[in-house]
């Protein structure tokens, strides 16, 4: 990278939450902002990322381009703790959504009825009490190396750690690189679903994916810096 251009991963700090959560809501739908498709902004960023930010921000990592947050990615280690969390999230969540529903727009509504009616049945299968992590770019620091600079730390704190393997979910398409990419840094696909919300939205169908790659097996590699 150029000095023009220069490239930093590091941990994420407690600064950092309000950046996370715009950026969140920025690239919340297909990589672009979830505006059109959902107008809280608060309860999207809640749901999505205030676990990782709040509980376990341990395992977060921020990308930065010319010093400005341009991407994250947000990890755990303790499933259960977060699967906890969310259960009781969920709840919260909820409660508030009702409250505000009235006052939602059409495309909101629609998005919040999904979420109730059809969300859960669209969720491919994961491993269970296994690490996991999500990642979001904004367009401008989307390349190859920048995914795998980010990814590559996280992957080398979980060694770090003791972990044994790591899965992910994504959402793909047709003119996204998505699994191919993380296929280049050794995951496997293992499931895939189709999120029947983007039919009306994207030309061509939209899945998610969940990836998994086995730690053990790059011991050696994970043993270095990347």
């Amino acid at each position: 990278m150029s000095d023009e251009k220069r490239i930093t991963i590091r941990k994420f700090q407690s600064g950092d939450r309000q950046r996370v959560r715009d950026l969140c809501c920025d690239t919340g739908f297909l990589g672009n902002p979830i505006d059109p498709v959902f107008e809280d902004r608060e309860l999207f960023a809640d749901y999505l990322s205030a676990y990782y930010t709040d509980w376990e921000p341990e395992s977060a990592f921020v990308l930065l381009v010319n010093d400005e947050i341009r991407g994250y990615l947000l990890g755990s280690r303790f499933p259960f703790r977060q699967q906890c969390y969310a259960f009781y999230q969920n709840i919260s969540l909820f409660l508030r959504g009702i409250f505000r529903y009235r006052d939602y727009n059409p495309a909101s509504k629609k998005f919040v009825q999904w979420i109730l009616r059809t969300a859960w049945r669209e969720v491919p299968a994961a491993p269970r009490r296994t690490a996991h992590f999500h990642i979001n770019v904004l367009p401008d620091a989307r390349q190859l190396s920048t995914a795998r600079a980010l990814t590559g730390s996280y992957l080398k704190y979980l060694h770090e750690h003791g972990e044994k393997r790591v899965y992910g979910q994504m959402v793909v398409f047709e003119d996204r690189r998505g699994a191919k990419m993380f296929e280049r840094f050794g995951f496997k696909v293992v499931n895939k679903a189709e999120i029947s919300k983007y039919r009306d939205l994207h030309p061509h169908p939209v899945y998610l994916c969940t990836v998994v790659k086995d730690l053990v097996a790059n011991d050696q590699l994970y043993a270095k810096a990347f």
